[in-house]
């Protein structure tokens, strides 16, 4: 049986879900972001939690929230319409607070959904109205992350949102089973072959195209193969490190940064619809 828990770690309000050896943490007033994931009774991912209790910085860990972007714009701006908006990197989601819907928990697993509206703010960096709603389901091992995105604008509107992973080692060798044998390397922007390994040790990200819905990872202190499935519209699998810091992020995408400048590969979702769409993380 779940169990739901709910308590404060000082300022913050945390959501816990759980059985005997399994288990997430949710802060939703910081992004709705996962804090803690863990699978056969074993953390999975990073966090720095001087990160977590500063509102004033991005979080260093968990499972960031991204949206309406993913990645960078040039100059940190985009135009729309005639218009040009400013955007942080990864858009505004992950620095704003969620609404907790509903928590459900029974024998084969537990939930919780969370919602996030548009606001003042918001629609001077991203001018349309919408409604996101995740649901975090837990089961044995495996976390499944239900998103619907919803367009209440009275035009088609552009996303292309994505996840921030930061999977717990040390190794920067990453160990990865995908459907390419190459991948993007932002830092001198050359296309290279792989063969399973991939030396995440650089300032920039690496970037693969996937067209399988699945990747699989091993991490080693841990010694189990982590498998990061999603659908369709994640076209993207996006690595990333920092020097001297015990994480590797394997990050799905639904395009490559700056998107919202290069209109290439957007997706659109037309006034009144939703797109929905999953990805899950599991053992």
């Amino acid at each position: 049986m779940y169990t739901y828990k709910e308590y404060k770690e000082g300022k913050l309000t945390v959501v816990e879900l759980s059985n005997h050896n399994s288990w997430i943490k949710v802060v939703p007033e910081r992004g709705g972001i996962i804090t803690s994931l863990g699978f056969a009774g074993e953390e999975l991912l990073f966090l720095n939690e001087e990160t977590l209790h500063d509102k004033e910085i991005n979080i260093r860990g968990g499972i960031p929230i991204l949206f309406p972007i993913s990645g960078q714009l040039t100059n940190g701006e985009y135009e729309w319409a005639g218009q040009t908006y400013q955007m942080n990197n990864h858009g505004f989601a992950r620095n704003l607070p969620w609404e907790v819907v509903t928590t459900d928990v029974a024998e084969a697993e537990a939930s919780i959904t969370l919602k996030l509206d548009n606001n003042e703010d918001t629609l001077n960096s991203f001018p349309f109205e919408f409604s996101v709603l995740f649901t975090y389901k837990l089961r044995p091992n495996e976390l499944i992350i239900e998103q619907f995105y919803e367009n209440h604008s009275t035009s088609d509107m552009p996303v292309y949102p994505g996840f921030h992973p930061y999977f717990k080692t040390k190794s920067k060798q990453l160990k990865i089973t995908a459907d390419s044998d190459e991948y993007l390397d932002y830092n001198d922007l050359l296309v290279k072959k792989y063969e399973n390994v991939i030396n995440v040790d650089q300032k920039e990200a690496y970037v693969l195209k996937s067209t399988t819905g699945h990747v699989d990872f091993l991490i080693e202190e841990l010694n189990k193969e982590v498998k990061l499935q999603y659908d369709d519209e994640f076209s993207y699998i996006v690595l990333w490190s920092e020097e001297g810091q015990g994480f590797v992020c394997v990050e799905p995408w639904m395009a490559k940064t700056d998107e919202l400048n290069r209109k290439e590969e957007l997706t659109m979702i037309k006034p009144g619809k939703s797109l929905h769409t999953k990805v899950s993380i599991s053992i």
